[in-house]
C-alpha cells in the first residue's frame, strides 16, 4: 500500500493565489490614493480653521473700530485714533507680524463716508498644513468693521461725579419741565440718577453711565426708555479760565456793587444791584438773606477755595450771565480744585438765573421755584439735588449759552 505525500488540495491552491493577487492590488490602489485621502482630509481640518480665523479676524476688527471711534470721541487726532485701533486689534490676537491693519476716518468705501465714523480693514495671513501639498500660494483673510459716532443728545442738567450714588437726584414734590435736553449723570452707580417721593419730570431723555431708579415718579420723555451704561459726557465748561483775584478788595456795604475781589465773602440784605463783570468770592460765603431782592446782567459770581452759595427762600433773585466773551453763558463758577460742599439755589417765584451754574466738583441743591430768562438755565456740578418746580428750555444760544452735549453713542453698523 502506498502512502500519497500530504499536500494542497489544487482548487484551494488556485483560490489562495488569486486572494493573494487581489490583496496586492489593493494595497497599490491605497497606496496611490492615500495622498488624495489625507488631503481631503487635510482640507476639511484646514477649512475648519481658516472659518474659524475668519470668525476672529472679524471679532478683532469690530472692537478695533470700537476703539477707534471710543478714541475719536475723547477728541483724539488721527494718530490717536490708529493707535487705540492697532492697541485693541492685537490685544483680541491679531498678529501684526503676519497681517496688515488699515484704519480710515472717516471710512473709505461705503454708506458712511460723510459721517463721524472710524473703519478699521485687517488683512491677516493664514498658515497652510496639508493643503500645501496642493498650493503653495498664501491664504490670506480679511475682515471689514465701521463704527459711527452717534450725534450727541443735549443736556441742561449734568452730574459729573463719576462713582456717587443718586448723582442726579428729583426729590419732594419737585416739578420739573424741561424742554428740548435731558438729564445726563456721569456716575456708574445703579441709581446714578434717581426719582424720589412724588416727584414729576418731563425731559427730552435720561441719560446715565450707570443706572437709571424711577421709584414712585411721573417721568415723561421723548425717548423710549432711560439710556444706561452710556458714555460719560466731558465737562463741557473745561477749557473756561479760572478768574483771577484783583486787589483791592471792594466794599461790600454799598447798593450798587461793583466787579472785583470780596475778600471776606459777599453777605447781602435790602435791594442790591451788581454793576456787569466778574466777581471774586473768597474768604467766606456769596449769600443772599431773606427778604432781599438782587439784580444784574451780564455778571460772573467765582466762588475761589471754600467759598458756597447760599440763597434764602424768601429772597428774590435775578441775575444773568455775560452773552459773549471767555464766560458768555456762565453765571456762578465754583472753584474747580475744591471738593464736596453743597452750594443751596432758593428764591421765590419772581426768581430767575439767567445761564449756568457751574460746580464740577461740588453738590447743587436746586430749591428755589425759579428759572431764567425764556427758561434758560443750565446745572453742572458733580452732583445735583432737585427739591424745587421750574420750567427750562434749551434753546438759549442768543443768551450767550452754548449746547452741552449729553453724551454720543457708538454703534458697529457694517
Amino acid at each position: 500500500m502506498k502512502i500519497r505525500p500530504f499536500g494542497i488540495p489544487k482548487f484551494l491552491g488556485s483560490f489562495l493565489q488569486r486572494n493573494a493577487e487581489e490583496d496586492g492590488n489593493v494595497a497599490i490602489i491605497f497606496a496611490l490614493c492615500l495622498p488624495i485621502v489625507i488631503g481631503g482630509a487635510g482640507l476639511g481640518v484646514e477649512t475648519s480653521y481658516w472659518y474659524y480665523s475668519d470668525l476672529k479676524l472679524q471679532a478683532a476688527a469690530d472692537a478695533s473700530a470700537y476703539a477707534g471711534a471710543l478714541e475719536k470721541v475723547s477728541g483724539s487726532g488721527t494718530p490717536a485714533i490708529i493707535s487705540a485701533a492697532t492697541l485693541s486689534a492685537t490685544s483680541n490676537d491679531f498678529e501684526t507680524s503676519t497681517g496688515q491693519i488699515e484704519v480710515f476716518t472717516p471710512p473709505s468705501t461705503g454708506p458712511n463716508t460723510k459721517k463721524q465714523a472710524v473703519e478699521v480693514i485687517l488683512h491677516q495671513r493664514l498658515d497652510r498644513f496639508f493643503t500645501s501639498i496642493f498650493s503653495q500660494t498664501p491664504v490670506i483673510a480679511q475682515a471689514r468693521a465701521v463704527a459711527v459716532i452717534a450725534e450727541a443728545l443735549k443736556a441742561c442738567i449734568l452730574a459729573l461725579d463719576p462713582s456717587s450714588s443718586n448723582a442726579a437726584l428729583f426729590s419732594g414734590s419737585a416739578d420739573v419741565k424741561l424742554t428740548g435736553c435731558s438729564v445726563m449723570a456721569n456716575s456708574i452707580d445703579s441709581d446714578a440718577i434717581k426719582l424720589q417721593g412724588s416727584a414729576k419730570l418731563q425731559v427730552d431723555c435720561l441719560i446715565s453711565a450707570g443706572g437709571v431708579d424711577l421709584g414712585n415718579g411721573a417721568v415723561k420723555t421723548a425717548c423710549a426708555t432711560p439710556i444706561t451704561q452710556a458714555l460719560p459726557a466731558a465737562d463741557p465748561f473745561a477749557d473756561v479760565p479760572t478768574p483771577q483775584a484783583s486787589s483791592p478788595c471792594q466794599n461790600a456795604k454799598l447798593a450798587t456793587l461793583k466787579p472785583g475781589t470780596y475778600c471776606n465773602g459777599l453777605s447781602l440784605s435790602g435791594n442790591v444791584s451788581l454793576a456787569s463783570g466778574i466777581y471774586v468770592i473768597e474768604g467766606g460765603d456769596f449769600k443772599v438773606n431773606a427778604n432781599a431782592y438782587v439784580y444784574g446782567e451780564g455778571v460772573v459770581i467765582y466762588l475761589a477755595g471754600g467759598s458756597r452759595v447760599s440763597m434764602n427762600g424768601n429772597a428774590t433773585v435775578q441775575l444773568s450771565a455775560p452773552t459773549s466773551g471767555p464766560y458768555a453763558g456762565i453765571l456762578f463758577f465754583g472753584d474747580r480744585s475744591s471738593v464736596g460742599g453743597s452750594n443751596t439755589f432758593n428764591g421765590t417765584a419772581d426768581s430767575q438765573l439767567t445761564g449756568a451754574l457751574y460746580f464740577a466738583k461740588q453738590q447743587v441743591r436746586y430749591l428755589g421755584n425759579f428759572s431764567g430768562k425764556g427758561g434758560c438755565s443750565q446745572i453742572v456740578a458733580g452732583t445735583i439735588e432737585w427739591s424745587g418746580n421750574t420750567s427750562i428750555n434749551q434753546d438759549c444760544t442768543s443768551l450767550g449759552m452754548r449746547d452741552i452735549p449729553a453724551t454720543q453713542s457708538v454703534q458697529l453698523v457694517e
